[in-house]
C-alpha cells in the first residue's frame, strides 16, 4: 500500500507552476470580436435612429428614444429566447458594454429568480446585477447636476 505524500510548495511556487500551465487568452482575437460585435450594434442603433428621422419625423436629439427603446427590447427578447447568451459567448465584451448588455442583465437576472415569484423573485432579484450601475449613475448624476448649478450660480456657463 503506498504511503500518501504530502507536497511541500510555497505559493510563490504554485503560483509560478500554475501560469506556466495556464492556457494563453487570444486577447487580439477577442478585441476583435468585441469590436466587431459592438459595432454592429452600434450601426444597428444608428440605422434605427436614421429610420425614425426619415420615415416618422423625429429630430436628431429625438430620434436616440425610440432607437434605444428598440435595442433594449431586441436585447430582452433575445435574453429571453437564450440566443443574447451565444452571441455575448462569441463577442464578449461587445455586447457587455452597449446599452442591450444592461438589458441582457436585467432579463437574465429576472428570469433565474421567476420561480420564488414575481414580487419577492423578479422584482426582487432583477436589478442585483445592474443595481449597482444604476446607483452609480443616479449618484454620479446628481453630483454633476449640483456642480452645473453652482457654475451657473457663480455666474459661469
Amino acid at each position: 500500500m503506498p504511503e500518501n505524500k504530502k507536497l511541500n510548495i510555497s505559493k510563490e511556487e504554485y503560483k509560478e507552476y500554475a501560469d506556466k500551465r495556464k492556457p494563453k487568452r487570444p486577447v487580439l482575437k477577442n478585441c476583435f470580436r468585441a469590436f466587431i460585435a459592438g459595432g454592429i450594434i452600434c450601426t444597428i442603433g444608428q440605422f434605427l435612429q436614421w429610420f425614425f428621422i426619415t420615415y416618422f419625423g423625429f429630430t436628431v436629439e429625438t430620434a436616440g428614444n425610440p432607437a434605444t427603446a428598440i435595442l433594449i427590447i431586441c436585447s430582452i427578447l433575445l435574453t429571453g429566447f437564450g440566443v443574447y447568451d451565444h452571441i455575448a459567448q462569441w463577442a464578449g465584451a461587445g455586447t457587455a458594454v452597449p446599452v442591450t448588455g444592461f438589458a441582457n442583465t436585467i432579463a437574465s437576472a429576472s428570469i433565474e429568480h421567476r420561480t420564488e415569484g414575481y414580487v419577492l423573485g423578479v422584482g426582487g432579484n432583477m436589478f442585483k446585477l445592474a443595481g449597482s450601475v444604476i446607483a452609480f449613475g443616479v449618484f454620479s448624476a446628481f453630483v454633476v447636476s449640483i456642480i452645473k448649478l453652482l457654475f451657473k450660480w457663480l455666474g459661469g456657463m
